[in-house]
């Protein structure tokens, strides 16, 4: 089993990344593999409605300037998948509403590449917007017919400076908690589909 990781912030090892492998630990402990991908650094673009991916149907956004279509794969092929944006003006970043509009309009378009698979979002704030920030990512992933993970709280760690993070001790945990239900859903559905 192995879940991708999708990093929307554009510090690359920021406090986004600290959070995703905060999950990939609990994950790991139970055996699965996992990949985290970045989209920081790049100029990630957003979708041009061309539609050229309903047209071809290969899988892929027709714009292979970035590594949109490398995160579309690696997503497809895995079993679980995390998306992780910083809390910008209360909603994800500009990097990951065109990696969502994006992968959304190809995975959709190729027969729902990420139908029945588990999904969890979560976002580093310094202060507030979070819960528009998770929705994005969520609706995205309902769209995609796919299964969320829940935990004991919703999925936001405070902290501004790369590390702070660390110090949101309830926030953690949760993400500890996030880790331990994907493992268990990845398990109980495995050979399931």
């Amino acid at each position: 089993m192995k879940v991708v990781g999708i990093n929307g912030s554009p510090k690359k090892d920021g406090n986004t990344a600290l959070l995703i492998r905060a999950v990939f630990q609990e994950l790991e402990k139970e055996g699965i593999e996992t990949e985290l991908i970045q989209l920081g650094g790049q100029a990630v673009r957003g979708c041009m409605a061309c539609y050229k991916c309903a047209e071809r149907r290969d899988g892929q956004c027709i714009n292979q300037k970035d590594n949109i279509n490398e995160c579309i794969v690696k997503m497809a092929e895995a079993d679980g998948i995390i998306l992780g944006s910083p809390t910008y003006y209360a909603d994800v970043t500009a990097e990951m509403k065109a990696f969502i509009d994006r992968a959304g309009i190809v995975g959709k378009y190729n027969g729902y590449l990420f139908r029945h698979k588990a999904g969890a979002a979560l976002t580093a704030l310094n202060r507030g917007g979070a819960i528009h920030t998770l929705d994005t990512m969520n609706h995205f992933m309902h769209n995609m017919q796919m299964f969320l993970v829940g935990s004991t709280y919703w999925n936001m760690v405070f902290g501004m400076k790369t590390g702070e993070v660390a110090q949101d001790e309830k926030g953690m945990e949760n993400l500890r908690v996030l880790g331990q239900n994907m493992a268990f859903l990845l398990q109980k559905l495995q050979g399931c589909f």
